[in-house]
């Protein structure tokens, strides 16, 4: 779940909103080094960890969200074409029982029943199928068939209903979590200039890091072709922004980016770090291979990929572009091998 919009999205609306979310782990570490004069500060700082947590949680919501409405667009869509080619059908299907009733007029008048058939609701008279008794072999069959698509009509017609119903309500979702995350980054962001010049320039050093050289990955191999094309891919998208909602090539969130390298590798996997989480085999983090999803928290709202030696790389949060991270930078809650 994501589109939508954002920057080279795969669905949902527009992310104009610039950045959003992951994980601040490393950037607090890092911080442990900012000097002791700055301690007072230390309340602030851990708050905006906390908002980032927040809003990156609020991200995955969203992405499920935006995914469920694109998914429901295009099953509206789909049911209004049939719709559409159902009432063709049907119009087709009553102008040739029309052409048989005139010339049943012409030929001596026209039966009763067929004059139920084109009354003002002809459904009634399709509901007593006893009168069907009443014509040839031939117009109950024709008649018959009618009913049966006119019901299948009226059955789709009431199912668009509920899925453009639907359809609202997930809008209005991808709406409210739309607001919650830039609610908790602008507040974060708040926080950040409230600091002392020192502390922020200290604080955004962290957050950038010095993570854009390759660490030792050691000599373990990805777990398939595939998964080596996906680490390319990832690996490709070093120093890419991270960007709340996006999913590249661009930009990108956390899941955002593993669906991103799957993708390229030809494997499709779902919006979010929850889905994601499931998108495979669950095996010990002792023995993930490069490749596999690292999820984190116990609620699976970060999502990472394992490149080998205790490293993986993700797109951390607003400020932090995709990069290497120590793999036990937040508590793991599983991993995948897709």
């Amino acid at each position: 779940m994501g589109s939508h919009r954002r920057l080279a999205p795969t669905s949902g609306f527009n992310r104009g909103a610039g950045a959003a979310l992951c994980v601040l782990s490393a950037a607090a570490s890092a911080l442990g080094a900012v000097p002791a004069d700055a301690a007072p500060h230390d309340h602030t700082r851990a708050e905006v960890d906390r908002l980032y947590e927040e809003a990156e949680k609020a991200t995955e919501a969203y992405n499920k969200a935006d995914e469920n409405a694109d998914t429901l667009r295009r099953q509206v869509r789909d049911a209004q074409d049939r719709i559409a080619r159902q009432q063709e059908r049907i119009n087709t299907m009553r102008e040739a029982l029309g052409l048989l009733a005139g010339a049943q007029y012409r030929s001596g008048g026209l039966d009763p029943s067929l004059a139920l058939l084109f009354s003002d609701n002809p459904a009634d008279y399709l509901d007593k199928a006893a009168v069907l008794d009443r014509i040839g072999a031939h117009q109950a069959g024709e008649l018959k068939d009618l009913q049966t698509a006119m019901r299948d009509l009226a059955q789709e017609r009431a199912e668009a209903v509920l899925k453009l119903s639907d359809l609202d309500r997930s809008r209005k979702a991808v709406a409210a979590h739309k607001k919650t995350v830039e609610r908790k980054l602008a507040k974060a962001r708040r926080l950040l200039n409230s600091l002392p010049l020192a502390e922020r320039a200290a604080y955004d050093r962290a957050s950038r890091g010095s993570r854009g050289d390759i660490p030792d990955f050691g000599s373990a191999l990805p777990a398939s072709a595939r998964a080596a094309a996906a680490i390319a891919a990832a690996r490709s998208a070093l120093g890419m922004p991270y960007i709340w909602g996006a999913s590249g090539p661009s930009g990108f969130d956390c899941s955002g980016l593993m669906q991103w390298s799957y993708a390229q590798a030809g494997i499709q996997l779902p919006r979010t770090s929850q889905e994601q989480r499931y998108a495979g085999r669950q095996i010990p983090l002792s023995q993930a291979r490069p490749g596999d999803l690292v999820v984190y928290r116990s609620d699976a709202s970060h999502v990472a990929m394992y490149m080998g030696n205790g490293q993986v790389i993700h797109a951390p949060h607003p400020g932090a572009p995709v990069r290497y991270d120590p793999v036990n930078m937040l508590p793991v809650s599983s991993v995948t091998r897709v």
